[in-house]
């Protein structure tokens, strides 16, 4: 047993002697786990926001660069602690007086089992790699975006697993206010780190479910403030969110009621029930929303088949696995897994909003990158989106990449885009008001 190993079991030990191993083993136990994951999903979650509990180096083939896998402490949205793990990527050397910036990736859908975090994989620490494009040589999508360039302009670069995709519990999928808080302490664990300085600059960029934690994160002025962590203090430059998902900004004006909730639970599952992937992506949204709002139950929104067979496979699958499993096993007949009206529909629909971005205007500015072809994210979250901040006084500036861009080609169609408006925000150039014409 290594050292790491052997400092993760010393400390499971001692929580579970001093009865303070709060998340129950079982829910980690439903598929194989690294053996670091598999002892980091037994840590118990306490310490400071962005306390790093755990590391292992791994090799990297970037030039100049080292990385570690890390677990650390975060919260969800009802701000109980969780453990999350990471990669984390910097240059090779001690920081510089001046600090290093941190540049943080939220990634995109992998799904809701504890092997599907990212950082898993045997050789994370390379630029993005995307499972539908030819290319793409593992069965999920995993990898940093962009971060051989990041590293030779001297930035720090982790990529936050989020919250129950290796550090054990359920994972909140697409409940953004939950994967936000894992995207800023995950800066805050680079930072601890002694990676970047006293103090440092931080950008987050973000992709489908990460655009919508990028976004979310922006608005979390508070928690972002928050002093006692394991690195205070961060000043945000700025936030890239790439076809970013965000229910709240669809949903109506004011008080929500029974009628109102239904008509958005009922948008909702038209926009995500045209095929069995998207369907996926939905069905593991409403599986993973009551690890965030206990009170909510799957029965409400399956049929008793659909509750059982989507909590079978959520546990144990990854999504393009889940989507497989679900397409061979009902077909077109995929929409019978769910209640043609749901129950308790304004509990559900008022979760999804709780959920989302909070209207708070964002901390820094926000540029949006969205395709003509996504049919996976409806832009029309975007611009939604822009419209509320920009009313409540943000920056949000929203650019329609060239060519007919699909959800997945608009990374790498977004990336010779995003690179320098970073470089610009961590040099502290003016940047033009993104409300001050029409949305892109």
């Amino acid at each position: 047993m290594n050292a790491t190993l052997m400092r993760l079991a010393a400390a499971v030990l001692a929580a579970v002697v001093g009865g303070n191993l709060c998340r129950a083993v079982a829910d980690t136990l439903d598929v194989s786990l690294p053996p670091f994951y598999e002892a980091a999903a037994r840590l118990p979650a306490t310490g400071k926001l962005g306390q790093v509990l755990a590391k292992e180096s791994v090799p990297t083939a970037i030039e100049g660069a080292q990385a570690w896998r890390i677990a650390y402490v975060s919260s969800d949205l009802k701000e109980r602690r969780t453990i999350s793990t990471a990669l984390v990527v910097a240059p090779r050397g001690a920081a510089l007086a001046a600090g290093r910036p941190i540049v943080a990736w939220a990634h995109g859908t992998t799904g809701t089992a504890q092997n599907c975090g990212p950082s898993q994989v045997v050789d994370p620490a390379q630029p993005l790699n995307q499972y539908f494009l030819v290319g793409g040589n593992s069965w999920s999508d995993y990898g940093l975006p962009a971060v051989a360039h990041f590293i030779r302009q001297g930035y720090v670069v982790v990529g936050t697993d989020y919250q129950g995709l290796g550090g054990g519990g359920a994972h909140q999928y697409a409940v953004a206010a939950t994967q936000a808080r894992d995207v800023i302490n995950s800066v805050r664990a680079a930072g601890a780190m002694n990676l970047a300085g006293p103090k440092t600059k931080a950008v987050v960029y973000g992709w489908s479910q990460g655009g919508g934690a990028a976004i979310a994160a922006a608005s979390l002025a508070d928690y972002i403030a928050q002093k006692g962590t394991a690195y205070d203090d961060v000043a945000y430059a700025g936030f890239v969110a790439m076809a970013p998902d965000d229910v709240a900004a669809m949903a109506p004006k004011g008080a929500l009621d029974k009628a109102a909730a239904e008509k958005l639970f009922a948008s909702l599952t038209a926009s995500f029930t045209d095929n069995v992937f998207n369907l996926a992506h939905f069905a593991m949204n409403l599986w993973a929303s009551p690890a965030a709002f206990p009170d909510l139950m799957l029965t409400e929104v399956f049929t008793d088949e659909g509750a059982a067979v989507v909590d079978e496979v959520m546990r144990k699958k990854c999504v393009h696995v889940a989507a497989d499993t679900l397409n061979y096993t009902y077909g077109e007949n995929f929409k019978s897994l769910l209640r043609p009206v749901p129950r308790n529909a304004l509990a559900w629909a008022q979760a999804f909003i709780d959920g989302s971005v909070a209207a708070v205007k964002p901390v820094a500015p926000v540029v949006i990158y969205w395709g003509t072809k996504d049919t996976a994210v409806p832009p029309l979250m975007g611009k939604l989106y822009r419209e509320q901040m920009c009313a409540l006084g943000g920056n949000v500036a929203r650019v329609q990449l060239a060519g007919e861009q699909t959800h997945f080609s608009t990374p790498g169609a977004a990336e010779p885009l995003y690179k320098p408006w970073i470089s610009d925000r961590f040099e502290g150039k003016p940047i033009a008001n993104g409300c001050g014409g029409a949305a892109g």
